[in-house]
């Protein structure tokens, strides 16, 4: 199966994330950020909307230097109509899901309540459109800004420019994102 390895890889990778992090004494900080994720997708050549989720954890080896460990699932539906189907019949069930694994560095600074950061991600995707699936190398450019609650709480604001190659077709899709960052 395509996915088992890569999600192997993805744990793997977070593992030796957090145990880089765990034992770097230098560490002032982190995050993990929990939320809802919107974005767009080719799915066999017809664009599809996708709700979903996005995780990532973030460990500081500087105050305003991070390493992040994203990642990131999109859902949608592809009803596409049959041609000369009595009454337009569309397609049922035909499910399109994107996932994606990326890490790398962030840079953000805090003023006031305010943290906006940027950031720019390497990994992969993996989308399975109709029972047909691929892997491709994927990177996401973007940032967004944390407005803290209380502390050790922030809401998050996130937009991200996601390029990816699936089926040989490259494509840059922004996603948006949003939800709760627990800083510790």
């Amino acid at each position: 199966m395509p996915m088992l390895p890569m999600l192997k890889t993805a744990a793997i990778g977070l593992f030796i994330f957090v145990l880089a992090a765990a034992a770097s004494a230098q560490i002032p900080r982190g995050n993990i950020f929990v939320g809802y994720s919107f974005g767009r997708t080719n799915s066999v050549g017809r664009t599809v909307s996708l709700n979903g989720w996005e995780g990532s954890l973030e460990g500081k080896f500087l105050p305003w230097v991070g390493l992040v460990a994203d990642f990131g699932a999109g859902y949608g539906t592809d009803n596409r109509t049959i041609p000369g189907c009595p009454l337009n019949c569309p397609f049922r069930g035909n499910s399109v899901r994107r996932y994606t694994y990326l890490f790398g560095p962030r840079l953000s600074i805090s003023v006031g309540r305010l943290t906006p950061f940027a950031h720019f991600l390497i990994g992969a995707g993996h989308l399975n459109a109709r029972g047909v699936s691929d892997t491709t190398f994927a990177t996401a450019a973007g940032g967004g800004l944390d407005y803290r609650l209380i502390p050790g709480l922030a809401w998050r604001l996130q937009l991200d420019d996601v390029h990816t190659n699936f089926f040989s077709t490259g494509e840059n899709r922004i996603r948006f994102s949003t939800g709760l960052t627990l800083r510790f």
